[in-house]
C-alpha cells in the first residue's frame, strides 16, 4: 500500500518517514495552516531526499502562476490543489497535480472518478483535523484511483481492508503535536498499512 506522510516540517521528520517507508511526504504551502513550511525550508529538504520518493506540494487559494513558481522552485514532483479553481486556473497550469475532493457527501467522492484524486473529509480549515469521512460511502464505489486521507491512523486503517484503496495520505495521525511527527505513530501505521494490503 503507498503511504504519503503530510505535513513534513522538518528534516528530522522526513528521513522517519522515509526509512519507515514513505513513498511521498507532503509538504503545506498554506500560511494558515499550523503546518505550514516556508518554500525555501522545503527546498532544503527536499535537496536531501533519496531518489524514488515524491515531494508533494498542497496549495490553497493561489494562482496558477504561483503554484507553478513556488513548484518550480522548491522541485516538487507533483503538486495537490485542495481547493475548488475555475478552468483558467487548470488550464494554465503547468505543474503535475492532483485535485483533492473536500467531500460533504457520498456523491461527492465520485467527483473526477476518471482521474486519480485526494478524498478528504470536509472541514472548513483545508484538512489537518483529523476528521474521519464516513467509510461507508465507498462501498460498491471503485477506489483504485482514491487517495484517502481525514482522520486516519494506525488503529483505524484495518476497517479499510476490503476497498482498493490507491494510497493512504495521513497527517495528524502520525503526529505528538500539529507539525511535528511522532517517528514510532509512522512506523506503526506504515507496518499495518502494508500488512493490510499485501
Amino acid at each position: 500500500m503507498r503511504v504519503k506522510i503530510c505535513g513534513i516540517t522538518n528534516i528530522e521528520d522526513a528521513l522517519d518517514a522515509i526509512e519507515a517507508g514513505a513513498d511521498a511526504l507532503g509538504f503545506v504551502f498554506y500560511p494558515k495552516s499550523p503546518r505550514y513550511i516556508e518554500p525555501l525550508v522545503a527546498k532544503k529538504i527536499i535537496e536531501q531526499l533519496p531518489p524514488f520518493v515524491q515531494a508533494v506540494g498542497l496549495f490553497v487559494n493561489i494562482s496558477s502562476a504561483q503554484v507553478d513558481f513556488i513548484a518550480k522552485m522548491v522541485k516538487l514532483d507533483i503538486v495537490q490543489i485542495h481547493f475548488e479553481p475555475d478552468e483558467y486556473f487548470y488550464r494554465t497550469l503547468q505543474t503535475k497535480h492532483i485535485k483533492v475532493v473536500r467531500a460533504k457527501s457520498k456523491e461527492d467522492i465520485l467527483k473526477y472518478d476518471d482521474q486519480y484524486r485526494i478524498i478528504d473529509a470536509f472541514v472548513e480549515s483545508y484538512g489537518g483535523e483529523g476528521k474521519r469521512i464516513n467509510i461507508e460511502w465507498f462501498k460498491g464505489v471503485d477506489c483504485s484511483k482514491i487517495i484517502l486521507a481525514g482522520g486516519l491512523d494506525a488503529t483505524n486503517i484495518q476497517e479499510l481492508q476490503e476497498f482498493n484503496f490507491y494510497a493512504l495520505d495521513v497527517s495528524s495521525g502520525v503526529e505528538k503535536s500539529k507539525g511535528l511527527k511522532d517517528k514510532q505513530k509512522i512506523i506503526e501505521f506504515i507496518d499495518t498499512a502494508n500488512e493490510l494490503y499485501r
